[in-house]
């Protein structure tokens, strides 16, 4: 049985309108029917409604059971019994078309059991949809695949428009936040790609709230850009169950705005910045800007 939501207090700045409206229950309806899934509905997005509604959702492949059991994520983890579905590609790439997007993001939970991580599940969505809609482009937020640089290479291959890999925080807080992750590893993804395919941004995003320090931040905003990063989103940790890490700290709007103007002075092309924004949020508008 899932744990409910934690109730916490939060700061008076820190509201999301409740997901409603005829095209937000169209989505999920069609969703459904597809036996697609959602980061916007496993992870419980903020942000779930306004994106519905405004056509726009972020595919989770892969399954829903991830072979990671990160401190702040709410996917269910575990060893998923199956391997990739290959009609998967197929139903996902209908589906955008249904919606008639012009933009898509692909992500995926971790699959450590695969040799590649599920690189090319991902190719072969990339593929698929620019063949039933090749007017939408598609941006990947990807796992780290172990390092694996021929798996980068075959997902870079069927040509995202961006490549987001989320940083998550600061490097003395990832044995707690990302057991299985490696703050080193996260950077050489970001160097290999932009060896790879240097015409493709590369794109970032990091939780606040877990106890890092303003310090801290900054010096990630540089190993960042050193790494060739220049989107960058910046959002608020909430906690989705008792059983996963504490919120150590809301953090105010004000320090976000200031956090953003800090980020574009090191040379990041678009920053968004505040307590609701997910690795997700205004993703073509990021995308454009690149």
């Amino acid at each position: 049985m899932t744990s409910a939501p934690t109730r916490e207090r939060k700061p008076p700045w820190f509201k999301a309108p409740f997901p409603s409206g005829e095209r937000f229950g169209h989505i999920k309806d069609l969703l459904r029917a597809q036996s697609l899934h959602t980061v916007c509905e496993e992870a419980r997005c903020p942000n779930i409604g306004e994106c519905f509604n405004d056509g726009t959702a972020t595919f989770m492949i892969l399954g829903d059971i991830c072979t990671r059991a990160c401190g702040y994520c709410a996917v269910h983890s575990g060893r998923p019994a199956e391997g990739p579905d290959p009609l998967e590609p197929l139903r996902l790439a209908q589906t955008v078309a249904a919606l008639e997007l012009d933009y898509a993001v692909i992500t995926s939970v971790n699959r450590d059991d695969l040799d590649d991580g599920g690189a090319s599940a991902f190719a072969a969505c990339i593929r698929a949809v620019h063949h039933a809609r090749p007017t939408c482009d598609v941006e990947v937020l990807i796992p780290d695949f172990m390092g694996n640089v021929e798996a980068l290479r075959a997902v870079l291959d069927a040509g995202p428009v961006v490549l987001n890999h989320n940083t998550e925080t600061v490097p003395r807080l990832y044995r707690g936040v990302r057991s299985k992750g490696d703050y080193q590893r996260t950077l050489d993804l970001f160097r290999h790609a932009r060896e790879l395919a240097p015409g493709v941004p590369r794109k970032t995003g990091i939780m606040l709230g877990l106890g890092e320090t303003a310090a801290e931040l900054e010096a990630v905003f540089d190993d960042l850009r050193e790494a060739g990063v220049t989107l960058l989103t910046l959002g608020q940790y909430l906690r989705p169950t008792p059983k996963h890490l504490p919120v150590v700290d809301y953090v105010h709007p004000d320090e976000f705005a200031r956090l953003r103007e800090v980020a574009l002075g090191l040379g990041f092309h678009h920053v968004e910045s505040g307590p609701l924004v997910r690795s997700s949020y205004h993703a073509r508008a990021q995308a454009q800007t690149a």
